[in-house]
């Protein structure tokens, strides 16, 4: 009995990666991301300071890069600033930052 040669197309099916337990890569990964939620913390004078002297540096259209808290997540951001003193909001291209959750701003370098 002579063995049929399996078309060269159809060989690389066989080493195809399998999923044995749909979704189970999907919820580790949940798990992991809610496992890396941190509290707020309180800030140092200094590390206020220096976020106002940053604040206080910029012009508009000025490009930074900052660190904020939102929703127990450190998060990074990077673009054009805007900042509405009156309602305490940056506006970095069309995201909204709270002046509050501020972690730590830089001046970018274009």
């Amino acid at each position: 009995m002579d063995r049929v040669k399996m078309p060269r197309k159809d060989r690389a099916k066989q080493f195809a990666p399998f999923d044995a337990l749909k979704g189970l890569h999907d919820a580790l990964r949940l798990k992991e991301y809610k496992h890396e939620k941190v509290a707020k913390g309180e800030m140092s004078e200094d590390d206020a300071k220096a976020i106002s002297d940053v604040l206080i540096s910029l012009e508009e259209d000025d490009v930074v890069s900052l660190v904020y808290y939102d929703d127990g997540y450190n998060k990074n951001y990077k673009g054009k600033i805007f900042i509405d003193t009156h309602s305490r909001i940056i506006f970095l291209d069309k995201k909204e930052i709270s002046l509050d959750s501020l972690v730590k701003i830089e001046k970018c370098s274009i």
